[in-house]
């Protein structure tokens, strides 16, 4: 039988003792030094005391006196006078004659003892320390000072179960640009003999998890040459200077291993528009200048390629992403219906999936998600299969996972009172009774009462049926009128409004405002941009770019344009309010029914 080993004691257990130590030291030593130390008083002084008989041991030599207190706490010492009685005064006192008093440590000694003695003390554990730590980092005791200015990249080691092509799926056209420069790392006498040259940057640039960092490791794993790894904060450094150093020992590194990849996520970390005034980003300019710097100074054919992730382009100095240096720009987007689809067949492999799931369904329910969230969606979907005492994942759990994504999980124990429960069955039916008698809308998926932890009390869910890359000025006036339909029905149905329309209101302003702004579908302001977008991966705000007077009739022609939607919406609710009532009364009993429910009823 093993002998089983004891834990090593952690570091702040030995700290401590130290400091310990150290504080009774502190207590015990430190008083008797300062005890002892002599205090000078005149001559009177020492008569009143002798007097008082506050006099404890006395020591008269040749030019001083030396004495104490009646309790030996303090020394003092005065001069010498000319005083015959002196000694009889000090016998009536009841001095005691001290053939020697111990005057103080020399002030040498004091010093070390009260300064240095600590200082060697907490130098020698900080050392001790930092050695102890160093050996459990993987490093020597100096290697965080020699280490200062490396760039630390991680080093991407090529594995038999690494991540390929293969396992990056529905960016088809991403991978092609990659796949080029894989192929020219192995092959680059293929492009030598015709006079090309790889690019030596390539910028990834899309919304956020849609595989911009697997791409890069999937190079990694597709090509047989090394691959450094550094995210764009990672250069960023307290001192200034350490940044660019990074830079310079990262280039130095990727030129001694040529030929090789170095990839760089997040790049706009240090690689931001300068604006040309001295601030507190001086270090971050600097780390951006030796970056462009390093990219000048290597041929494109020397087997350097550098890869680099970020979803704010717009934010990038132009001098990076100039001819020369990032030559190409690879655009990861959110994936298509087919990307969908082949994203959910890559992660289900992952897990047990029933046999009769149809992934097209699903992926045209998860229309505009990322593949993060498509991964999110499968995993979602084993867990409730688990927690439902199923060996795999079926159809529903598929289906409810893209709930719990797009809207979270039920609340169950969230209970409305019958009439809250009324009305917001008449919202949502209002929603899809007004898409349902519009062209050109997408058909109603599913209908549900059952409040959300997003904050939604309910929701009804579209679903295209296939791509949809452009709208026309009808769609999008449909769709307004669709958000208004929820408010439209409370006024016919109940005769108030809620708060429950919040969402709908701002998601029906913002597309009008795009129309009138962006799209160019007002023909009073015809084709002219009133409107710039920033981030636009990062959820697309936009800001006006016209005058006070010009913003004050796009105000009222927003306005005018929802309420216009708002009252078509109000016209279909009215003509159709015994399908209305027909239909809230059912989701009321049912709380969730599917699309198919929900036209049968209608066309009955």
């Amino acid at each position: 039988m093993n002998e089983v080993k004891k834990p090593k004691k952690p570091l702040i257990f030995y700290y401590g003792i130290a400091v310990l130590a150290v504080l009774l030291f502190n207590l015990l030593a430190m008083p008797r030094i300062a005890a002892r130390q002599i205090k000078e008083v005149d001559y009177g002084t020492f008569m009143t005391m002798t007097e008082e008989k506050n006099i404890g041991q006395v020591d008269v030599q040749s030019n001083q006196i030396l004495f104490t207190d009646k309790e030996n706490k303090q020394i003092y010492k005065t001069g010498i006078m000319d005083d015959p009685g002196l000694v009889d005064r000090l016998h009536d006192s009841g001095a005691v004659f001290a053939s020697e008093i111990i005057e103080e440590a020399s002030p040498i000694l004091s010093f070390l003892l009260t300064w240095i003695l600590p200082m060697v003390i907490f130098i020698g554990l900080g050392q001790l320390l930092t050695r102890q730590f160093m050996k459990k980092a993987g490093g020597g005791s100096n290697s965080m000072m020699f280490n200062m200015g490396k760039s630390n990249a991680k080093v991407y080691v090529k594995s038999s179960n690494g991540i390929k092509f293969s396992d990056v799926a529905g960016e088809d056209e991403a991978k092609e640009n990659l796949a080029e420069i894989v192929d020219y790392l192995h092959n680059p006498s293929k492009y030598s003999e015709i006079g090309a040259s790889m690019p030596k940057g390539i910028l990834l640039v899309g919304p956020p998890g849609t595989g911009k960092t697997m791409l890069a490791k999937a190079v990694a794993g597709e090509a047989d040459v090394p691959f450094f790894s550094m995210s764009g904060s990672e250069f960023v450094e307290m001192f200034v200077g350490m940044g660019a150093s990074k830079v310079r020992d990262l280039f130095k590194q990727a030129k001694e291993k040529a030929p090789c990849i170095v990839f760089i996520d997040e790049i706009d970390a240090i690689g931001g528009k300068r604006d040309g005034r001295i601030s507190g980003n001086d270090e971050r300019e600097q780390t951006l200048n030796q970056l462009l710097t390093e990219m000048d100074g290597f041929e494109g054919n020397t087997g350097v390629i550098i890869l680099a992730a970020t979803n704010r382009p717009e934010t990038l100095d132009p001098a990076l992403t100039r001819p020369g240096r990032f030559d190409r720009r690879v655009p990861v987007e959110l994936p298509d219906l087919k990307g969908r689809e082949a994203i959910l067949r890559v992660h289900a492999k992952k897990i047990k999936v029933a046999p009769d799931v149809d992934f097209e369904h699903i992926a045209r329910m998860a229309s505009g998600a990322s593949g993060a969230e498509l991964a999110n969606i499968v995993n979602e979907a084993a867990l409730r299969a688990v927690r439902s005492g199923r060996k795999s994942a079926t159809q529903a759990d598929l289906e409810e996972s893209i709930e719990v994504v797009i809207a979270g999980y039920q609340k169950k124990n969230a209970i409305m009172t019958d009439q809250e429960k009324m009305i917001v069955a008449y919202h949502e039916i209002g929603h899809a009774l007004v898409a349902a008698k519009q062209t050109n809308s997408a058909p109603v998926q599913k209908i549900t009462i059952v409040p959300r932890t997003s904050g939604a009390l309910g929701y009804t869910l579209q679903v295209d049926e296939g791509n949809h890359y452009l709208m026309n000025k009808e769609e999008i006036e449909n769709k307004i009128a669709t958000f208004t339909g929820g408010r439209a029905a409370e006024e016919v149905a109940v005769g108030s409004v809620t708060t429950g329309a919040s969402n709908d209101i701002e998601q029906a302003t913002k597309l009008a405002r795009a129309m009138i702004t962006r799209y160019g579908m007002s023909e009073d302001f015809d084709m002219v941009a009133l409107e710039t977008v920033t981030n636009q991966y990062l959820g697309g705000d936009a800001s006006l770019a016209c005058s006070a007077e010009t913003a004050s009739e796009i105000d009222r022609q927003v306005v005018a344009l929802v309420k216009r939607q708002h009252e078509k919406a109000k016209q279909i609710i009215t003509e159709n309010k015994d399908k209305l009532d027909q239909l809230a009364q059912y989701l009321y009993r049912n709380e969730t029914i599917t699309g198919e429910e929900f036209m049968n009823i209608l066309n009955s």
